[in-house]
């Protein structure tokens, strides 16, 4: 390995690669490479994407031309199938007379070129996508996460509704969850405090005084467990939570407070006791469970022995479903009462798909196609753990992204780096890193699209995560309000609800218990979003501070450069001072509990920079101008 680098290109500058990150089809790029050592004499682009085993197969090589000593350049011609394609460079050199080829791919996670051996070749990534817009309202939304047996009960006795048989039901709304396993580690009885759709509808004005604009539900439909994730009817509203005509009006008063609704679909599996399995006679239908001739039987996969069946990762109570069986295709998607069609004639605005690594390409893209139908404003989300841009699942990459699928995916990889940096874990470089490659991965409306969570029901309380600092939940706060891409709460976050893993963290939304701070906190947080244009519509250009406990970044709104922002975000308990070189004359801070005219420090430039100090474990946003002479 050369200390000194042959060549010079990073992806993420435009000086060297543009436009930046993901193309169209259709859409060139121009690329330059600078040359460190004169004995270079030919640099080659080459140009690969995966078969069907996930092997690459070039398609492309391009011979970049000399434009000088030190600048050779070429060009991307538009790749015309969408997919992931991927790129390194093939250096040629001549030193005392003897000819040498040499191989630079990306380094790391960053997007500076390094020199490798052939066989371990870290390649960059080019995703190439159909252009796919995904609704304003959903972009420039906030989105709250409800699981609905734990957030309200609107009942005026307070207790549940239709109680279902051999339950269990909390004494009181304040304890704490628990799950009834039998010996084997089986649940023996589902667990319930009784919130339903009435105890939604009771909260809107609190949610909408709040800043929510998106209700995302977790399941509503008939099941016999409290987070129903076990599907009984995909076209009854479970009797606990209420019925059709009650979630109508939960849909009806939402939408007269700009508030649009998103269910929880699970698609991959059944619950063993629905009506389609059936394999406790718990519905008067005949399930495929021990019946042959069942309407349902070619939804599963049975073995010989007639009972024994596929389940999900093993779970008996979650029997698999033949996802591209015809008949289920026609259920859910097509039918002209199917259960997409049923749901958005009532009003909802679109969905998250459950575990949608494990639903084929051809059942998300016809679910993706449906909902349009159905609604042209709609939105498709997806649970996708890991970069949704390049996920393998099943041996196969997925295509999420590429236009024809998810609107946005579950921002699993935005908690984990935040989180990671808040802790002390990792350097504000890492971070910036991490969510560079996303930018540069993601098509532009997926990226701003990206739901940037730092809670869900499948994960510890962002409160008990930052090891009750309240100063630290702020910080990630912080950051998901003023950061690109849709800002999401997880029910009771905001209130300082705390609780380790599931159920734990399942905990019931703390009426009368609240913590105000925290929630004017996040109500302050969520208006200074939408009163700065650059925060809600902006594009974010990162700064590496070479600060590691301080993380900076600008949102940049091309059409107003009185409204661009700076954020900064200091995690140690010591007051820092940081450098930054912008191309502004002005820094305005602003705080996020906001008064017209109300300024917090001023800074102009001091030998053309902005010297910035911030407090221990705080947050500074700056409003950054130009003079008008310079506009």
């Amino acid at each position: 390995m050369r200390m000194i680098k042959t060549i010079s290109f990073n992806s993420w500058n435009e000086y060297f690669k543009a436009p930046f990150g993901a193309l169209k089809v259709n859409e060139e790029a121009n690329i330059r490479v600078d040359v460190n050592d004169e004995s270079v004499y030919s640099i080659t682009l080459i140009i690969e994407k995966e078969n069907d085993n996930l092997s690459c197969e070039q398609v492309r090589r391009v011979i970049l031309q000399k434009e000088n000593d030190k600048t050779y350049a070429g060009k991307i011609e538009a790749l015309l199938t969408p997919g992931v394609y991927y790129y390194y460079f093939e250096v040629e050199l001549n030193r005392y007379g003897h000819n040498e080829k040499i191989f630079y791919g990306k380094f790391k996670k960053n997007g500076e070129v390094c020199e490798y051996n052939f066989e371990n070749l870290n390649k960059y990534q080019l995703t190439v996508y159909e252009d796919s817009k995904t609704p304003d309202w959903f972009k420039e939304g906030v989105l709250y996460h409800i699981f609905v047996d734990r957030f309200n009960n609107g009942n005026r006795t307070g207790k549940p509704s239709n109680p279902k048989k051999n339950s269990f039901i909390y004494a009181n709304w304040e304890d704490d969850p628990m799950y009834i396993k039998d010996a084997q580690g089986n649940i023996e009885r589902w667990d319930f405090y009784g919130g339903n759709l009435k105890g939604i509808i009771n909260k809107l004005g609190y949610l909408k005084k709040l800043g929510v604009s998106i209700i995302y539900l977790s399941p509503v439909f008939e099941s016999s467990s409290n987070h129903k994730y076990n599907t009984g009817d995909y076209k009854k509203i479970d009797p606990m939570f209420g019925d059709e005509k009650i979630f109508k009006e939960l849909i009806e008063k939402a939408e007269a407070k700009g508030i649009s609704i998103i269910l929880d679909g699970v698609f991959s599996h059944t619950g063993a006791d629905s009506k389609y399995f059936n394999k406790f006679n718990n519905y008067d239908t005949k399930g495929a469970y021990g019946n042959v001739d069942s309407p349902y039987r070619d939804w599963f996969t049975f073995d010989d022995s007639k009972q024994g069946y596929k389940c999900w990762w093993g779970v008996a109570d979650l029997p698999n479903v033949n996802e591209l069986e015809p008949s289920y295709m026609d259920y859910i998607i097509r039918d002209k009462d199917s259960v997409i069609n049923k749901w958005s004639k009532l009003g909802v605005k679109g969905w998250r798909l459950d575990v949608v690594d494990e639903l084929p390409d051809q059942f998300v893209t016809e679910f993706k196609k449906e909902l349009r139908n159905a609604n042209k404003e709609s939105v498709l989300v997806g649970e996708v753990w890991e970069d949704a841009s390049n996920k393998i699942s099943y041996g196969e990459r997925r295509k999420y992204l590429l236009g024809h699928q998810l609107d946005s995916v579950m921002g699993y990889p935005f908690r984990s780096a935040i989180l990671s940096f808040l802790k002390g874990e990792t350097p504000s470089y890492e971070l910036t890193d991490t969510y560079m490659s996303m930018k540069e991965n993601y098509p532009p409306e997926s990226f701003k699209a990206n739901l940037n969570l730092i809670g869900t029901h499948d994960v510890k309380r962002v409160k008990t995560e930052l090891n009750n600092d309240k100063d630290m939940v702020k910080l990630a706060v912080i950051t998901q309000m003023t950061f690109e891409g849709v800002p999401y709460i997880y029910y009771g976050d905001e209130a300082g609800l705390e609780g380790g893993v599931d159920p734990d963290n399942r905990r019931t939304y703390p009426w009368k218990n609240e913590d105000n701070e925290m929630i004017d906190f996040y109500r302050n947080a969520i208006q200074t979003r939408h009163r700065v244009n650059s925060l809600l519509k902006g594009e974010t250009k990162f700064i590496y501070t070479m600060d590691d406990d301080v993380f900076a970044y600008e949102r940049i709104i091309n059409d107003d450069k009185e409204d661009d922002c700076l954020v900064v975000i200091n995690r140690s308990e010591d007051y820092k001072t940081v450098d930054f070189d912008l191309d502004y004359d002005i820094l305005d801070e602003i705080g996020i509990k906001y008064t017209p005219g109300d300024y917090g420090t001023t800074l102009e430039k001091d030998n053309g920079k902005f010297e910035v100090d911030i407090a221990p474990k705080s947050f500074m946003i700056f409003k950054m101008k130009k003079f008008k002479d310079n506009i």
